[in-house]
C-alpha cells in the first residue's frame, strides 16, 4: 500500500545536517509524527550512500515511515526502498516505473507550469513543486515562483503537490493554504537544533490540505 502522500515531507540531506546523525534526526522526526522522508545524498559515492540510504531504510521501517530516494532508482531498488523522487534531469518516468514497478512511489520534481502539465499527463504518484521561497539549502536553484505560482499550478492538476523551496514554520500556513498538499522540508527541520520540536512547530501551523483541482 502506497503512503499518504499530504503533510510534512522531510529531506534527510547530509550537506545541512551540521554533523549530527541522519538516523537519529530519521528518529525524532518520525516520534514527533512524519511519516514520509526522503533520502538525498549527491556527493557520496554509490557503496557509501548504499550503506547510508540502507541503514535509514531500516530505521524508517521499523518506525512505520515511508522512505523515498531521491534521483537514483538503483539505489531505491537495492535498498527496497518505498520510492524514488525524480528530477528534471535524470531518468524519464516512463523507464523509471518500468524499473520501479506499479506498486513504488514515484515523485517528479517540477519548476514550472509547463512541467506540472507535462506531469499531469505522466501521472507520477505526486510532484514536487519550487522552489516557492529561495532555498536554504541550495544555490543554483530554479527561479523563486512564489504562492501566486503555487496558486497558479494548483488549478493544473489533481496530483498531490508537495511545495518546497525556503519553507519555514513562519511561512507555511500561506503555502498549504495556496494549494499544497504537503510540504518538502530540508534545513527548517534538519539543521534545527531541536529535529522533534521542529516537526511539532510545523504541524501546529499546517491547516489541512485545501481540495485539489478536479
Amino acid at each position: 500500500m502506497k503512503p499518504s502522500l499530504t503533510g510534512l515531507y522531510v529531506i534527510l540531506d547530509p550537506s545541512v545536517c551540521s554533523g549530527r546523525s541522519l538516523a537519529d534526526i530519521l528518529v525524532k522526526v518520525a516520534e514527533a509524527g512524519t511519516k514520509v522522508v526522503q533520502y538525498r545524498n549527491k556527493s557520496a559515492s554509490m557503496k557509501e550512500a548504499y550503506a547510508e540510504a540502507l541503514a535509514l531504510r531500516k530505521i524508517a521501517t521499523a518506525l512505520g515511515v515511508a522512505f523515498i530516494v531521491n534521483d537514483r532508482c538503483d539505489l531505491a531498488m537495492a535498498v527496497e526502498a518505498d520510492g524514488v523522487h525524480l528530477g528534471q534531469g535524470d531518468l524519464p518516468y516512463g523507464d523509471a516505473r518500468k524499473i520501479m514497478g506499479a506498486g513504488k512511489v514515484i515523485g517528479l520534481s517540477t519548476h514550472t507550469p509547463d512541467q506540472i502539465r507535462e506531469a499531469d499527463r505522466l501521472k507520477p504518484d505526486y510532484v514536487g513543486f519550487g522552489p516557492i521561497f529561495k532555498p536554504g539549502s541550495k544555490q543554483d536553484h530554479d527561479p523563486v515562483v512564489g504562492v501566486q505560482g503555487l496558486k497558479q499550478v494548483r488549478r493544473l492538476t489533481a496530483l498531490p503537490i508537495f511545495a518546497i523551496g525556503g519553507i519555514t514554520v513562519e511561512n507555511v500556513g500561506d503555502v498549504m493554504r495556496a494549494g499544497a498538499n504537503g510540504v518538502a522540508v530540508i534545513s527548517a527541520i534538519v539543521a534545527a537544533p531541536d529535529a522533534r520540536q521542529a516537526v511539532t512547530d510545523f504541524a501546529a501551523r499546517m491547516p489541512p490540505p485545501v481540495s485539489p483541482a478536479s
